[in-house]
């Protein structure tokens, strides 16, 4: 845990930890297992495939539970089973397994993000994957990792060039028309792409292994956990124009902010 944190702030990093153990115990015994396997997406949308299991229910269930009990007074924001209290000065944003579709592929590059917002404000994150035992989380001023190769501060690596970048993106089906033509325009401008991750490759960019992410079609709970762990190991999320990114949308996360500028003015090039 890391030291100094601000007022309230280690009750609340210490809370982090509960909720993604009480997740990690209900996904686990899940998890390369048969189970059945529910599409929620809804009819009309023109949407892909969107899965859902047990695990997913089970562990919001469970972390809301924990929240109901330890601060009542706090809003959510669940994947799963929607919002209360969202207007509260501290709400928690909660996907309970962010990468379903790697997750029934018996691929560990799922994890449970759960962050909090503070009067609006992406404050305090974590993506914990319980299979590998790795947490890496963030207050927006530090951010650290804990897991089988012990304990550590994360730092994005320095890197101001897209021609020496590494990009991920989950996959390019997220992109459409004109969006496609700018993700391409940022691909075809790194030295490096890859494909899939999920949350997973966020945590890198945090983590200094990676230095872009760019996706579109996300919700809040997708991202919100994951931008103070970016921001904490020196790094930026924002929409593509530069905005908050606290809504999801289409988003760019970078490790080095001279290089989101390139990447944003990329982005935004007609």
């Amino acid at each position: 845990m890391p030291r100094n944190a601000g007022p309230a702030m280690p009750e609340l990093i210490a809370f982090l930890d509960q909720l993604a153990d009480a997740a990690g115990k209900a996904i686990l015994p899940h998890f390369r297992t048969p189970m059945a396997v529910e599409d929620k997406t809804e009819a009309g949308t023109g949407r892909r495939f969107d899965p859902v299991t047990v695990a997913d229910r089970a562990a919001e269930t469970a972390m809301r539970s924990l929240i109901g009990l330890h601060h009542p007074q706090h809003g959510i924001l669940g994947e799963e089973f929607g919002s209360e209290r969202t207007d509260a000065e501290h709400v928690w944003v909660l996907d309970p397994i962010d990468g379903t579709r790697a997750f029934i592929s018996g691929v560990p590059v799922w994890g449970t993000l759960i962050g909090l917002k503070t009067n609006g404000v992406p404050s305090l994150g974590m993506m914990a994957q319980p299979f590998t035992g790795e947490r890496y989380a963030g207050d927006t001023r530090r951010a650290w990792y804990r897991g089988p190769d012990g304990e550590k501060v994360l730092k994005s690596r320095a890197c101001a060039e897209l021609a020496d970048a590494v990009l991920f993106t989950t996959t390019p089906a997220l992109f459409e028309g004109p969006d496609q033509e700018a993700y391409r325009r940022v691909e075809a401008s790194v030295r490096l792409a890859r494909y899939g991750c999920d949350c997973y490759a966020y945590c890198m960019v945090a983590a200094g292994h990676v230095d872009l992410v760019v996706e579109a079609g996300l919700q809040a709970y997708d991202i919100v956990a994951l931008i103070p762990v970016i921001e904490g190991a020196g790094g930026v999320v924002t929409n593509w124009t530069g905005g908050s990114a606290a809504d999801g949308g289409k988003v760019v996360a970078s490790g080095d902010p001279r290089l989101h500028e390139k990447a944003l003015r990329l982005l935004a090039a007609a």
